[in-house]
């Protein structure tokens, strides 16, 4: 089963005392946000060059001032000089709201394509990652991660352009103007630089981490909620309570880490111009009154000064953003850095095809869970922090099981819990692949099979009968999009839930609620029955479908199965052995094992464990 077998957990890192610490996770570079960007790179260009303008427009007054003085100086007439500063301080301003308008945009449309990218990426992402990982979690990289990536263009990054270019000019014309008072100035700039760039390492970690704790927080509730009948009925409301209190608290602190350190970083540009113009000033009066320079080139200077600083801050801003933003596209990139089943099928070899007339089969097929979806989460941090100190699980669900199932025939599957009989319908969905052995549709191994392709033979109703929020409609065509009102509400019909349309006058248009917590559990168990019926493949796989039905409507949904089965083929994991006695084919398991194949009467005869469940349920 390789291509869903995970890797052993990485071992905590430790702190010198030996104690386990927290892994920070990967880290994005800011290669790997490029890719969003580019998406974009008609917008950002135009905002580049708006930038490139606006900063012309800024480098261009200081000069115009510098004239000014020196006119006014000599007692010569202004002209067109104001209304010259007068125009290129206008043109900055409408150039700047031009520019944040497309920055915006911009920056929303990036989260839009990383939300779009990281969806579809989890919703391909093979079955086992969503074993051990949170709903609540998967949803926060989603929601809020994502929008981390806003502020990277919006606070700074593109605007890095034209501040660059302003930085530039400045010291080029600062240099031209006093070499001595810009080194001055440079000294105090490099200080304050060398201090962001040791913090900005700090802020990347602390952003991630606080990023992990909301992606806790949200998993904390979304269990709270999906589970809250449970929760009042149990009165552990308090407790839960303080628990997801808890989550939130660690998120706080890790906010309040996070706004430490930016705060160190935030007033360095301001002190940095701060300290920067007590020394032009001290230094440059001192100069003009030795006539080393003068008052016209002290004051352009001064205003370089401001417009050297003023990107600075931007720049420290920026650094803030991205580190915060790079901190939380690690979450997003660990997600869609995962393979999907698309990509996982690249590497398989499967066996050849077989000439059958059977319509599934079983050949010697051995299962193992891997090992991540297997352990406890006690068990994965005693595992982190003393690898060799558990015993090595016996993983194995199936030990070479082997069976056929004839085409358009009835198979039941039964066993007591745990024997393996819902593994098998898993492996033949494809949500996991064998680890030694071959399963085969028409002869052929599942594994050369587009699983698109292999589902949409099959029809497949879950053990728990899942309901998706939404409406009648929307739950009955999930895979049938174009069925007409006229056959849904005949498969309602079929399975005896006229009545659920009735008691609605929206009809099929009926909300069901989250979960179908407007449905009963039985209700729901023949809702999730109906899609597949509706859907009418050639397969069918029925997992306890009647666990939840009282005996008159396990009858009448039996006999809407026996109505859509003939010339189909049918495989029923049962419990109840009353609603598979008359099946073609029962194949008993037992501890991952076929141990009897056969009929109702010839298995009470030869099969111990069988005759044992039939007594109990007093059919022999």
């Amino acid at each position: 089963m390789s291509s869903d077998t995970a890797a052993r957990p990485s071992r905590a890192r430790r702190t010198p005392f030996g104690r386990p610490r927290k892994d920070d996770g990967p880290r994005a570079t800011f290669r790997q946000l490029l890719p969003y960007l580019a998406e974009h790179r008609a917008a950002l260009i135009l905002t580049a060059v708006l930038s490139v303008l606006g900063a012309v427009a800024s480098l261009a007054v200081p000069l115009i001032t510098r004239e000014l003085i020196t006119v006014v100086q000599r007692g010569g007439a202004l002209g067109g000089l104001v209304g010259l500063v007068i125009l290129l301080v206008v043109a900055s301003a409408l150039i700047s709201g031009v520019q944040h308008y497309l920055l915006q945009r911009t920056g929303t449309s990036v989260v839009l394509s990383a939300r779009t990218r990281l969806v579809r990426r989890m919703l391909g992402l093979p079955i086992s990652e969503f074993d051990t990982r949170r709903v609540g979690d998967l949803v926060s990289r989603v929601g809020s991660d994502t929008t981390l990536l806003y502020a990277v263009l919006t606070q700074g990054l593109v605007d890095a352009i034209g501040g660059a270019l302003i930085f530039i000019g400045s010291l080029i014309a600062m240099f031209l103007l006093d070499p001595v008072l810009l080194g001055l100035t440079a000294t105090v700039i490099a200080l304050s630089v060398v201090v962001v760039v040791v913090l900005s390492g700090r802020i990347r970690v602390a952003s991630r981490r606080q990023q992990e704790k909301v992606g806790d927080l949200a998993a904390a509730v979304e269990r709270a909620v999906s589970a809250v009948r449970t929760v009042r009925a149990a009165g552990a409301t308090e407790r839960e309570v303080a628990a997801i209190e808890q989550d939130a608290r660690g998120a706080w602190t890790q906010g309040i880490r996070v706004a430490k350190v930016s705060a160190l970083v935030v007033p360095i540009a301001g002190i940095a111009l701060q300290a920067s113009f007590l020394v032009v000033l001290g230094v440059g009066g001192a100069r003009v009154a030795a006539g080393q320079t003068t008052i016209a080139n002290l004051a352009s200077f001064i205003i370089f000064l401001f417009l050297l600083v003023m990107p600075l801050g931007n720049a420290f801003g920026a650094v803030t953003s991205v580190n915060s933003a790079l901190g939380a596209l690690g979450r997003i990139e660990e997600i869609i850095g995962l393979p999907s089943e698309v990509e996982l099928d690249a590497g398989i070899v499967p066996a050849p095809a077989i000439e059958t007339t059977d319509a599934l089969r079983f050949d010697d097929v051995v299962f193992r869970y891997p090992e991540k979806a297997h352990r406890t989460e006690t068990e994965k941090a005693i595992a982190d922090i003393a690898p060799d100190a558990l015993p090595e699980h016996d993983r194995t669900v199936l030990h070479g099981v082997s069976f056929a199932v004839p085409r358009g025939r009835r198979t039941a599957l039964v066993g007591p819990s745990g024997a393996g009989k819902s593994t098998i319908l898993a492996l033949i969905e494809r949500f996991y692949d064998p680890t030694e052995g071959v399963v085969r549709l028409g002869g052929e191994d599942v594994r050369a099979l587009d699983r698109g392709a292999l589902r949409a033979q099959i029809g497949y109703v879950e053990q728990d009968a899942p309901v998706l929020a939404g409406t009648l409609r929307q739950n009955l065509t999930l895979a049938t999009p174009d069925a007409s009102d006229e056959q849904c509400v005949e498969v309602l019909r079929s399975v005896n839930l006229t009545e659920v349309l009735e008691r609605n006058e929206l009809g099929l248009d009926a909300p069901v609620g989250e979960d179908g917590v407007m449905l009963s559990g039985g209700e729901r168990q023949r809702l999730a029955i109906a899609r597949a019926l509706l859907a009418a493949p050639p397969i069918l796989l029925l997992d306890e479908s009647t666990s939840s039905l009282d005996g008159l409507n396990e009858q009448l949904l039996r006999e809407a199965i026996d109505a859509v089965a003939e010339n189909r083929t049918l495989i029923v994991i049962a419990h109840r052995l009353s609603t598979v006695v008359d099946s073609d084919q029962i194949i008993v398991l037992d501890h991952g094992r076929v141990v009897g194949v056969g009929t109702h009467s010839e298995l009470v005869g030869t099969v111990p464990l069988y005759r044992d469940l039939a007594k109990h349920q007093l059919l022999v």
